[in-house]
Formats: C-alpha cells, sequence, structure tokens
C-alpha cells in the first residue's frame, strides 16, 4: 500500500524539530521547545497553501489525513505522560498551577459557550431551565 503525504509531512516534523531546538537554545534550555507543535501548525499552514492553489492531489490529501489520525493522538498522549511526569517531579508549585489553569477553564466554559448567541437564544435557553416541565 501506497501512503502519499510522508514527504511533507516529514519535512514540516524536520523545520518544526530544528526551530524547536533554535528555540530552546535561544532561551539557554538544552530541549525542543514546541517543535512538534510548530510541525502540525506547519504542515497546517502548508496543506492550505497547496490546496488553495491546487497543488495538492487527492491522494495526497488522503495520506495526510491517514498519517494525522495516527500522529497527532500518539504525540497529544506522549506530551501529556511528560507533563505529568514533569509536573509531579516538579513539586506542589507545578501541581497547584496545573489544578488553578484547569479550574479558571472550566469556570469559563459557561461564558465561552454564550459567544455567539443571539439574546433570543439566551431568553430562550433561561426560560426553558428555570420553568421546568409545563406538562
Amino acid at each position: 500500500m501506497v501512503i502519499y503525504g510522508t514527504a511533507l509531512l516529514s519535512l514540516c516534523l524536520l523545520v518544526g524539530l530544528i526551530l524547536g531546538k533554535l528555540i530552546g537554545f535561544a532561551m539557554g534550555i538544552e530541549a525542543n521547545v514546541g517543535g512538534v507543535g510548530i510541525a502540525m501548525l506547519l504542515l497546517i499552514l502548508v496543506c492550505g497553501k497547496l490546496q488553495a492553489k491546487g497543488l495538492m492531489t487527492p491522494p495526497t490529501q488522503g495520506g495526510i489525513l491517514f498519517w494525522s489520525s495516527i500522529y497527532i493522538p500518539i504525540v497529544v498522549a506522549m506530551a501529556a505522560s511528560q507533563n505529568v511526569r514533569t509536573a509531579v517531579s516538579g513539586g506542589t508549585v507545578a501541581i497547584v498551577s496545573g489544578t488553578l489553569v484547569v479550574l479558571v477553564c472550566f469556570a469559563l466554559v459557561p461564558m465561552i459557550s454564550r459567544i455567539g448567541r443571539s439574546e433570543g437564544d439566551l431568553d430562550s435557553a433561561t426560560n426553558s431551565s428555570a420553568g421546568g416541565d409545563n406538562a
């Protein structure tokens, strides 16, 4: 089976890793800072440009979709496990700040869910939840 899009994905990954290493070097850290994220953003931008110009064939689009369905969940899982491991070994400040960020995000969900709704939508949602069952 031929998998298309591998060269584009690997080129974006190499460029992202190099940029991440350079960012880490500029910050004085001996680590890759955001290289995989840069690679994914670069892949999105390059694919968008190629599609807009009509240069990306359907088999290549399918190949990119195949790789992204495998690649992104693995990278997210690896990054999450590293973040938890680092937070636990980093001490109390890392755990407290991580917990605080999660709580703030939970608190902002109702506000963010209201974005884009009209006043009529908000009034009907409030009345239906406050009125209960009208039977």
